[in-house]
């Protein structure tokens, strides 16, 4: 190709679009063009780009629909991770002092804390 300009066609447009969108890496699809890396990222970067972004968008999509149908517990506690911020934790708290020795007042702090810990497991 030296000293002519590369021409992509829109065939090949909708190729690395797609591609890009299924997550092939940028050397593999210009391999498959027959063309270098830098020569696909040059004529071919709105594509890349996009690619990505809409098949990123689709999997959002289909993921909010089955967390929001009341249908998908998994998909619903996914979303809350990933977007809310929810988290699974645990809290260990160890006592030096037996519970049979432990006050009333110490013994209800103790269930209070309890009680938070089991609540701030799916929503903090």
């Amino acid at each position: 190709m030296s000293g002519t300009t590369y021409q992509p066609t829109e065939e090949q447009r909708r190729t690395v679009r797609a591609m890009s969108g299924y997550g092939i890496p940028q050397t593999d699809i210009a391999t498959i063009l027959e063309i270098d890396a830098k020569t696909l990222r040059k004529h071919f970067r709105r594509e890349l780009d996009r690619g990505s972004i809409e098949a990123t968008t689709k999997v959002a999509q289909t993921l909010f629909s089955m967390a929001t149908s009341g249908q998908n517990t998994a998909a619903a506690i996914f979303w809350m991770k990933a977007r809310a911020g929810w988290r699974e934790k645990q809290e260990i708290v160890l006592s030096t002092k037996p519970v049979i020795e432990m006050t009333d007042e110490e013994l209800a702090q103790e269930i209070a804390r309890e009680r938070t810990a089991r609540l701030t497991i799916d929503g903090d």
